[in-house]
């Protein structure tokens, strides 16, 4: 069933036996008995291409439910710990600045996962990827995933000394529009992020002038390093540049609204244990980050 689920998910076996640590003529062969032994079809097969027949569809959602089952009584018995293959998607600068920090703790207190992170800001289909969860900052969008809060991030407006010389410093948002900033373009966004401040307690929204575009979060901070504009960042991210005088602070009258941090899981399952523990970590990991995440 294991096997089954996986080839299922990721629509190909060579992915699946990857996956599991099997030899991909095993799992070829272990799909071939499990569709004699119910006498159905249960996957559509192509060079290119696995997906599952209207049976094997059925079949994939009872499995589910039975291994999560298992999952959970066997997690039950004292002693026993999560264990297996978990694998998340993580965006760059939070996976560098909390989660890498504190993985250690993890793995030793866990040692039978086996972990694999992987780097990026898109909403992955996380079934067909094989994707356990993402830990994504903002306000998530896609119902059919759960998404469970695990911070609040402070952000800030900032730009480089360099850059203030040449425009003058910015008193109130208004005052912004013979300003620059250096545009981020979200995955899957139609353009550049517009900065936003509280006044008066109402969220505004100022899109001005770009020097530049960039997707990339380091890239968004060096540009702003080297005086190409204003950009809005977690504060957490530019903490010690802010101490060392390479950027200033601006408008701190009108921050911006904190942007949420949420994992992010199927709706369609159960949470593994494997996922579960990982998922509570991830909360006490950001809850002891103190203010930077609050």
């Amino acid at each position: 069933m294991r096997v089954f689920t996986r080839v299922v998910e990721r629509r190909s076996f060579t992915l699946a036996a990857e996956d599991t640590g099997l030899p991909r003529s095993t799992v070829t062969d272990a799909i071939k008995q499990l569709e004699a032994r119910l006498g159905i079809k249960l996957l559509d097969r192509t060079t290119r291409h696995v997906s599952p027949t209207l049976d094997g569809e059925a079949y994939y959602q009872s499995c589910l439910s039975i291994l999560d089952d298992i999952e959970d009584a066997e997690s039950a018995f004292a002693g026993a710990k999560p264990r297996g293959l978990l694998r998340v998607d993580v965006h760059g600068t939070l996976a560098r600045h909390f989660v890498l920090p504190s993985l250690p703790s993890f793995l030793k207190a866990y040692p039978d996962i086996e972990f694999h992170l992987s780097e990026g800001d898109r909403l992955v289909d996380l079934v067909r990827e094989g994707i356990d969860c993402v830990l994504r900052v903002g306000i998530p969008q896609d119902s059919d995933m759960i998404a469970r809060r695990v911070a609040m991030l402070d952000e800030v407006t900032v730009a480089s000394p360099s850059y203030l010389a040449r425009y003058g410093r910015p008193s109130h948002p208004d005052d912004l529009s013979i300003h620059k900033m250096v545009g981020f373009r979200a995955t899957g966004s139609t353009g550049p992020l517009p900065l936003e401040f509280l006044v008066d307690g109402k969220r505004v929204t100022k899109t001005i002038d770009t020097s530049i575009t960039v997707n990339a979060a380091e890239s968004f901070v060096c540009a702003a390093h080297i005086g190409l504009g204003i950009i809005q960042v977690p504060r957490y991210h530019v903490k010690e540049d802010l101490a060392a005088g390479v950027l200033v602070e601006l408008l701190p009258e009108f921050p911006p609204e904190p942007s949420p941090v949420s994992v992010l899981y199927p709706r369609n399952r159960q949470l593994a244990p494997r996922v579960r523990v990982f998922v509570e970590w991830l909360w006490e990991v950001f809850a002891a980050s103190g203010p930077a995440s609050k």
